[in-house]
């Protein structure tokens, strides 16, 4: 599976240092169910993708909504089980350890670059 750096290049703070990629349709519809918890440093980027669910999570998690120059459109902090979230515009979602978006003072409007960790 890829794995890639996540950095909010706008605030100048690492959003993850091994986010896992989810881009077949199986890694999006398993993401993070068989996960008990999301360590620090650890993340998801599901894409494409417009909305995700909680039903089956074990854990609250971080959601950054992206678009295309993946520029965070929506935020929903500290996310828990049986939830849904959606944004019609969003080209992919990044999932992260609650607390996330508060310690690296994420906001709509930000700029993250992805860089791909070497295999």
């Amino acid at each position: 599976m890829a794995r890639y750096k996540i950095r909010n290049r706008t605030r100048n703070s690492m959003l993850a240092t091994e986010a896992d990629l989810a881009d077949t349709s199986r890694k999006r519809r398993v993401g993070l169910l068989k996960h008990d918890h999301l360590p620090p440093g650890q993340g998801l980027w599901i894409a494409p993708c417009e909305g995700i669910h909680t039903f089956g999570m074990k854990f609250p998690i971080d959601v950054l909504f992206l678009d295309g120059k993946k520029k965070v459109l929506k935020l929903r902090p500290h996310m828990g089980p049986r939830k849904i979230s959606l944004c019609l515009w969003a080209s992919s979602v990044l999932e992260l350890p609650p607390g996330t978006i508060a310690s690296t003072e994420t906001v709509a409007g930000d700029e993250l670059e992805f860089v791909k960790l070497d295999a």
